[in-house]
């Protein structure tokens, strides 16, 4: 059994995935010279305008030459890894994109990014994403922190008797770090759907009756395997949609790239402030 502390196992323990994780992170450093990273991000849909938002640019490395990474072909979606040096000397690891279980079916591909961030020496990871919202008050262009989740997709990236507990998932800590930058940011819980088809009516209705105020095809697998390997997370969510059966509209990506692009100065500045105060 792998237990989750304050050590990040890829010091201490292996697993399936890890060795590839650290042929990745090496990749990196070698790449960008920079030997260690202290917070880890991911960009969902509607978040890659923020990159630029964060700080100073280390530099950049593109997923074809990084072991394990490669491209989703999904619009608006970033190929590139990128470091960013904070104000008070910290430097970030943004993913400007995440491998998707819809993309392969491949849950270890799907985990490979944050246990790449893990082993590049984090200690927390942010989790972004664009999701539908199940609330007439999660209009599009709303940011939402992720309380927990709820995962349909029947599946895990973990491999035997691994019993991570799931408890606090999603940081109380880090929410509350968010929560004093932004005392207006909701909370919500996620619920992943495998896709890459969008949810039907009913199945959203199922998610809302679950407990769910929010529904993607990301995020909570990636969650799992970040607790696994010993990482903080802190979700957000951007809405970019509603449900579908919320409202009467239909769903296409193109309307959820236009609804990040509309928000993005928000989002930006938001996700800045919250990785700054980690």
């Amino acid at each position: 059994m792998v237990a989750v502390s304050d050590t990040n196992t890829f010091l201490i323990g292996d697993h399936p995935g890890f060795d590839l994780a650290r042929q990745a992170a090496e990749a990196i450093r070698q790449q960008l010279k920079i030997t260690h990273h202290d917070i880890g991000v991911v960009l969902g849909s509607g978040w890659a305008h923020t990159i630029e938002t964060l700080g100073q640019i280390n530099g950049k490395v593109a997923f074809a030459e990084v072991p394990g990474l490669g491209s989703d072909g999904v619009a608006g979606h970033v190929q590139e890894v990128t470091s960013v040096k904070l104000p008070d000397g910290r430097n970030v690891l943004v993913f400007g994109s995440r491998s998707h279980y819809y993309a392969r079916r491949d849950i270890q591909a799907v985990a490979h990014v944050v246990r790449t961030i893990a082993a590049s020496g984090a200690t927390s990871v942010v989790l972004t994403n664009g999701c539908g919202g199940l609330s007439a008050d999660f209009i599009p262009g709303t940011p939402v922190l992720i309380s927990d989740h709820i995962n349909l997709t029947g599946t895990t990236p973990l491999v035997g008797p691994e019993f991570v507990d799931m408890t606090d998932a999603y940081s109380r800590r880090l929410r509350t770090i968010a929560k004093r930058v932004d005392p207006s940011l909701a909370e919500g819980v996620y619920v992943q759907f495998a896709g890459p088809q969008y949810e039907t009516p009913a199945e959203v209705a199922m998610a809302a009756t679950l407990g769910g105020d929010l529904v993607g095809m990301s995020t909570a697998l990636d969650t799992i395997a970040a607790r696994h390997a010993g990482l903080e997370v802190l979700g957000l969510s951007l809405v970019t949609n509603a449900g579908a059966g919320v409202t009467d509209a239909p769903l296409s990506h193109e309307d959820v790239i236009a609804a990040g692009q509309t928000a993005a100065p928000r989002v930006s500045k938001l996700l800045a402030e919250i990785i700054h105060a980690i």
